[in-house]
């Protein structure tokens, strides 16, 4: 698997336990469902901080401001898929600005 592939799916696999994390404690603590669903996602959030750490570059800063435009397109994906919500043209083009930039920040050609 090449590292650019191996890279974008452990982003994919970031984003669901971070962002699946945060809607667990969200459901937990504002849909009122329990202790059970907030210590899930708090799981997942810890799981979220392991996968990071299996990019295939080192730079903590790199990683991390890249998986920032995942974490938009995500978040909006899952609002979708979980919760009904529709983006607008606006939420969409932001997605995709987020997306461009994480591309550029972990992909582009560099010399070293």
């Amino acid at each position: 698997m090449s590292s650019v592939v191996r890279s974008v799916v452990l982003f994919l696999v970031a984003a669901l336990f971070e962002i699946g994390g945060a809607w667990l404690i969200w459901q937990g603590v504002r849909e009122h469902r329990g202790w059970a669903w907030i210590g899930a996602g708090v799981l997942a959030l810890g799981a979220y901080g392991f996968v990071a750490t299996l990019q295939p570059d080192a730079q903590f800063g790199r990683i991390l401001a890249a998986y920032g435009g995942v974490f938009v397109a995500g978040s909006l994906a899952w609002g979708m898929a979980a919760d009904g919500y529709r983006p607008d043209r606006w939420d969409v083009t932001g997605a995709l600005i987020c997306l461009a930039g994480m591309a550029v920040i972990m992909y582009a050609p560099r010399g070293d």
